[in-house]
């Protein structure tokens, strides 16, 4: 057989087998930079309701160091993948990077596999392949998914045979004083993609998607970088956004991402709902997905015909609200009719009946017994942007496999957003071998040693001089080594982030 020939039935032949395959997610790292604040000390701080905040927002965030940046964050998180799942490096051939945190406005993912070769060489370890793609995705929170969707896209073709590592890696910082402050986080998650998943099978097919402009949802001018300049040299991110018109544009999308998804499923759309056996959402803040999940379905009821709009017109009676007020606003197309800037209520008849159903047992029915797996451990990472949806993932895993709960088989749900606006719903399905693979994600391991901040710790970190900081030891991962200061003629590195990977640093003295 002459060679070409050979070639080419090999590449038949990889092809065929891939589609009998069922491509997914097969691996999950994490990394939690050290610091931490705790929201009930916050409240304290701030004369805030410990309460409210509870059962809102969380527990506690994670906050970067001065050696932190989204390249430390997200090549600490890559290399526990490889070294977790014993990944052959050269074996990668899409090392993608999701986030909305870059530092560079002209590379991404290369220098994060930049610093994985690194660490691989230290430790007499291959590196990863040359022919390795370094693709980065942006969407605000939704990059990660982005990424997800092309590596599973770069298996199916030109990457049959190969591994994919798609990070997930943000820093959300907002100002103090800010109604997003409480609602901070930092970290990244790294995902093993490959063409027969051990833990997550992905319907790519079956995914619904959706896509909106909205100019003053969520938004980071590069205007705002005139406003300050920090001591520690770290550029910081603080967005600008308007509260509730946020949260009713992520309502807005995920409404649309669903109607997509459902749109491609047989049978009536509303009995996805009490058919799929666990969501997992885009999570900003605890109460968050909740609020989208009921809205969804909210939305499928009105759009169900007859039936569905009977049921929903038995709910509003018993709440006391006038149904056709209801439907009409859930029935309506742009909720925000015309009006694209602004804190105002697109959805205040929902919004009402939401209250009601949240004492029901249809909340049980359609919250509690959804969106509870791996829930209470997430309240401990606060906002971790494109990182927060897979993170839940890894806490959802490993919360099942800790307990002993059965999952293979399981139809799961991954619904992401990104404010702007855009968000996809994925349809996955729980590998029948998931057990192995569950018991290697770090997620309680990542929690571990943290550094708790008090006030005027926190206070100085947040705005950049952190003198007096409790002292980091890192551990087995990449720091801020320095930055470049020459400015020519012979050689330029002017702000340009040097980087080490510390296996583990002794503490001084």
């Amino acid at each position: 057989m002459p060679h070409s020939t050979h070639l080419g039935a090999l590449k038949w032949a990889l092809l065929l087998k891939s589609a009998l395959l069922a491509p997914g997610i097969s691996g999950l790292s994490l990394y939690l930079p050290p610091y931490r604040v705790q929201l009930d000390e916050w409240c304290q701080w701030n004369d805030e309701s410990w309460t409210k905040i509870r059962a809102v927002v969380g527990r506690s965030f994670r906050m970067r160091g001065p050696q932190h940046n989204v390249y430390t964050l997200a090549a600490s998180a890559a290399l526990r993948l490889i070294r977790d799942y014993d990944i052959n490096p050269a074996q990668v051939g899409f090392l993608a990077l999701g986030t909305e945190s870059s530092s560079d406005n002209s590379a991404g993912a290369v220098i994060v596999k930049g610093m994985i070769n690194d660490g691989l060489r230290a430790n007499g370890q291959s590196q990863l392949a040359r022919d390795c793609e370094v693709p980065e995705f942006k969407q605000a929170c939704l990059g990660g998914v982005y990424g997800l969707k092309a590596a599973l896209r770069y298996l199916a073709t030109d990457g049959v045979g190969r591994q994919a590592i798609v990070i997930c890696a943000d820093v959300a910082e907002y100002a103090i004083g800010s109604t997003g402050e409480p609602t901070q986080g930092a970290g990244a998650v790294a995902l093993l993609v490959n063409g027969d998943a051990d833990l997550l099978e992905v319907d790519l097919a079956a995914v619904g998607s959706d896509s909106q402009y909205r100019i003053a949802d969520f938004r980071k001018p590069f205007t705002r970088f005139r406003q300050s300049e920090r001591e520690d040299g770290q550029m910081q991110d603080l967005p600008v956004f308007n509260g509730r018109y946020s949260t009713n544009c992520y309502i807005d999308a995920t409404r649309h991402a669903m109607a997509a998804m459902l749109a491609k499923r047989p049978g009536p759309s509303i009995d996805y709902f009490d058919d799929v056996d666990a969501v997992f959402i885009h999570r900003p803040y605890h109460r968050m997905p909740a609020t989208g999940w009921v809205m969804s379905y909210l939305f499928a009821l009105a759009a169900d015909g007859p039936a569905g709009q009977a049921q929903l017109r038995t709910y509003c009676r018993a709440a006391g609200l006038d149904a056709d007020m209801v439907l009409a606003e859930l029935l309506t197309e742009d909720p925000f009719e015309g009006r694209e800037m602004g804190d105002g209520e697109a959805y205040p008849w929902s919004r009402k009946l939401r209250g009601h159903l949240l004492h029901t047992e249809v909340w049980d029915r359609i919250i509690g017994t959804k969106l509870w797996l791996g829930a209470e451990a997430m309240k401990d990472l606060g906002n971790l942007y494109t990182a927060a949806l897979p993170a839940w993932l890894a806490a959802g895993l490993a919360h099942a496999h800790r307990d002993g709960i059965e999952l293979a088989g399981q139809e799961w749900l991954a619904l992401g957003y990104g404010s702007g606006d855009a968000a996809e719903a994925i349809p996955m399905r729980v590998a029948v071998g998931w057990k192995a693979a569950a018991a290697k994600i770090n997620f309680e391991a990542a929690l571990l040693g943290p550094i708790d901040l008090s006030q005027q710790n926190y206070v100085a970190l947040h705005e950049g001089q952190p003198d007096d900081l409790p002292p980091l030891v890192p551990n087995d991962e990449f720091v801020i080594d320095r930055v470049g200061t020459n400015n020519g003629p012979n050689f330029y590195d002017l702000g340009i982030e040097y980087y080490r990977h510390v296996v583990r640093a002794q503490p001084a003295g």
